[in-house]
């Protein structure tokens, strides 16, 4: 967190010189202090934090294409008037830990077209997909692969 207030004290400066570089490095640090202390934030969180990002990331590329795979498979549904959608709705647990990668996978299902995460209780998901061909593999989907990777990392 630091090196990002570091980094935005910079951009916003407008100019770079030593002056600018040196009283944002006090400020800064002054500001991650600060932070630190009335947020709960530390060392080693922002740590964690970077390992994480490159996974983060990954998981963001990941999610993009599965939206864009979804919409293609979606957009036959709604053109080819001979397929008939079987609505199902698709109950399976899941062995997340943190409350946010649970969040997350409940949000990462519901932007993906076809499929809404109807509820989450504990590690339940209930999941109302277009097509009974969407909710094949759900449980074990590359999302939930990801975030047990990003939980893994300490």
């Amino acid at each position: 967190m630091y090196l990002g207030l570091l980094l935005l004290w910079i951009i916003l400066n407008g100019r770079f010189t030593l002056e600018v570089f040196l009283f944002g490095l006090v400020i800064c640090g002054a500001m991650y202090a600060f932070c630190c202390r009335i947020l709960g934030l530390s060392l080693q969180k922002d740590l964690r934090f970077m390992k994480r990002l490159p996974m983060f990331v990954h998981y963001v590329l990941i999610l993009i294409w599965e939206i864009l795979k979804a919409n293609r498979q979606v957009m036959r549904f709604i053109l080819t008037p001979q397929l008939a959608a079987e609505p199902v709705i698709v109950h399976f647990h899941s062995d997340l830990k943190s409350e946010a990668a649970k969040v997350l996978l409940a949000n990462s299902i519901t932007l993906t077209p076809g499929t809404i995460t109807v509820r989450l209780e504990g590690s339940e998901y209930y999941v109302h997909c277009l097509d009974k061909d969407f909710a094949e593999g759900m449980d074990a989907s590359i999302f939930v692969e990801l975030l047990e990777k990003m939980e893994a990392v300490k």
